[in-house]
C-alpha cells in the first residue's frame, strides 16, 4: 500500500512509525513532514491546508489511503474532497470535525443530548458577555474562542480585569482571527484533568489508554499555555470505575448524538475531561489525535494501526482489533527557548544519531529540518522523547535520561512531567 500522512508534528511522526509496523505499508509519503520524520517517510512539498494540492498529489502518486491528521484541514473538509475524488481516507468529515472547530456546536450538543459539561452562555457582542461575566461576579471565569487557535484559545479569568483583557483580546483584538467572532463564558470546573483518545466508525467506539497532559510552559504549571510540553499514560486518575462512568455518560452519547444530528463521527476523537467533585465532565472535544499525547498511547498499541484504520474507514471496527500494552510510557517535550512567544530557529541539534534518535528511547520530531550534517531547530516543539517502562516511574526516569543526551541551544523543557501521577 502506497499511504500518505498529511501533517508535519510529533504526532504525525509517531502515527507513521506505527503506520511503518505494518509490513503492507509498502511505501509512506508524509506533506509536508519535518526533517525526523524524512527519516521513515518520503516528506512532500504541500501545506497541510491545501486540500487541491493534497487530492492532486494523492491521485497522481495513485495513494491508497490518506490519513488526516491535522485540526486545520479536518475542519476545511479535507476528507470530503479526498473521498469525492475516490481516495479511501481516515479521519472526519468537515460536518463531523465542528465538534473541534466549533466550540459553540460541541457546547449546544452537549446541553441538548445531556453530556456532562460546564455551565455556559455564547456571546457574538463583547458588551454582552462581559455585561454577563460581571452580572455572575464568579472568578475564575472560562473564556473561550469559538473556532481553532492552535490551542491558545482559552483564557482563563481570575479577576474582573483580566476578563475584560480576555474578552478584548479574543473578540475585538482579533489575536485568533475569525475564530474569536463568537466566544463561550464558561463556569471554571475543578479536578484532574484525563485525555482519552478514541477510536471511531461512526457506530462503535473504543477508547484508548488514557493520558495526562502538561500545557503549561514551566514547571508547577507555571507560565503560558503550549500545545503541550509532555505526557504520561496511564493517567492514574482514570479508574476502571470512570472509565465505565465514561463509556455511559459520555463517549457513547457523544457518538449517538453526532450520528442524531446526522454527522457521525469517523476516525479518532479525542475526549478532553475533567474529573469533577460531580463525576467527569468534558471540557473539550478535539476532532483527531492529540499531540502531544499520540506520543504516549501509540507506544502502548500492541493491535496494527493501519488495521484499525482500514476498519474505521470501511466500517468495520469491533473492540477486539484494539489491545493496549499494561506498561506505562512518558514523553518529555524538548523547546526552543522563549516558546510558547517569541523564540529563534536554526539551532544545531547534538547528541542525536543519523536518524535522529537516541539509545532506549524513541525521539519524535516536531520541529526540525535536517541537513547533511544532522538536523536544526525548526520550531517551537522541537521533538518529544518517549520510554516506557513497567510503571510510570521507570518510563519517566529513562525518558529524562534520554532527553538529557540531546542538547540545542537554548533548549528548553519541563522537569515535572509526570510528577502528579507518581501518587
Amino acid at each position: 500500500m502506497k499511504i500518505l500522512v498529511v501533517g508535519s508534528g510529533g504526532r504525525e511522526h509517531a502515527i507513521i512509525k506505527k503506520l511503518k509496523e505494518n509490513p503492507k505499508a509498502e511505501k509512506i509519503y508524509c506533506a509536508p513532514g519535518n526533517g525526523g520524520i524524512s527519516v521513515d517517510a518520503e516528506c512532500v512539498p504541500i501545506k497541510a491546508t491545501d486540500i487541491d494540492g493534497m487530492v492532486a498529489f494523492a491521485k497522481s502518486n495513485q495513494i491508497d489511503f490518506v490519513v488526516v491528521t491535522p485540526d486545520d484541514p479536518l475542519v476545511l473538509g479535507m476528507v470530503d474532497a479526498l473521498n469525492q475524488a475516490g481516495i479511501a481516507t481516515f479521519g472526519p468529515t468537515k460536518q463531523a470535525a465542528q465538534i473541534e472547530g466549533s466550540k459553540v456546536f460541541s457546547k449546544n450538543l452537549m446541553k441538548k443530548y445531556g453530556i456532562p459539561t460546564a455551565d455556559y452562555q455564547v456571546f457574538s457582542d463583547p458588551k454582552a458577555a462581559m455585561d454577563y461575566i460581571k452580572s455572575r461576579g464568579e472568578y475564575p471565569v472560562v473564556i473561550k474562542a469559538d473556532g481553532l487557535a492552535l490551542g491558545k484559545g482559552v483564557l482563563i479569568a481570575q479577576n474582573q480585569q483580566e476578563a475584560a483583557d480576555a474578552v478584548r483580546k479574543i473578540m475585538e483584538d482579533k489575536a485568533f482571527g475569525a475564530s474569536g467572532n463568537q466566544v463561550v463564558v464558561e463556569e471554571f470546573l475543578t479536578g484532574p484533568e484525563v485525555s482519552v483518545l478514541s477510536f471511531c466508525d461512526g457506530e462503535q467506539v473504543i477508547p484508548m489508554v488514557s493520558s495526562m497532559d502538561h500545557k503549561r510552559a514551566l514547571d508547577g504549571d507555571k507560565g503560558l499555555n503550549t500545545g503541550g510540553m509532555g505526557t504520561v499514560a496511564p493517567n492514574l486518575c482514570y479508574t476502571p470505575e470512570i472509565a465505565e462512568t465514561c463509556m455511559r455518560t459520555i463517549f457513547r452519547p457523544t457518538m449517538e448524538a453526532m450520528k442524531a444530528e446526522g454527522c457521525p463521527f469517523s476516525g479518532c476523537l479525542y475526549f478532553g475531561l475533567m474529573l469533577t467533585p460531580k463525576g467527569p465532565y468534558v471540557i473539550e472535544y478535539n476532532c483527531r489525535f492529540g499531540d502531544p499525547e499520540t506520543q504516549v498511547v501509540l507506544p502502548l498499541l500492541e493491535s496494527d494501526l493501519l488495521e484499525i484504520m482500514l476498519a474505521i474507514y470501511e466500517k468495520r471496527l469491533t473492540p477486539d482489533m484494539v489491545r493496549f500494552s499494561d506498561r506505562h510510557a512518558a514523553c518529555i517535550v524538548l523547546a526552543s527557548g522563549g516558546y510558547p512567544e517569541k523564540y529563534e530557529t536554526g539551532k544545531r541539534i547534538t547528541g542525536l544519531d543519523g536518524q535522529g534518535q537516541v539509545d532506549g528511547a524513541t525521539v519524535y520530531h516536531a520541529g526540525t529540518k535536517r541537513d547533511a550534517e544532522g538536523f536544526l531547530t525548526a520550531g517551537g516543539r522541537v521533538m518529544g522523547v518517549t520510554c516506557t517502562g513497567t510503571d510510570g516511574r521507570g518510563a519517566l526516569q529513562a525518558a529524562y535520561q534520554a532527553a538529557a543526551k540531546i542538547q540545542f541551544e537554548g533548549i528548553h523543557f519541563r522537569h515535572d512531567i509526570g510528577a502528579r501521577n507518581l501518587g
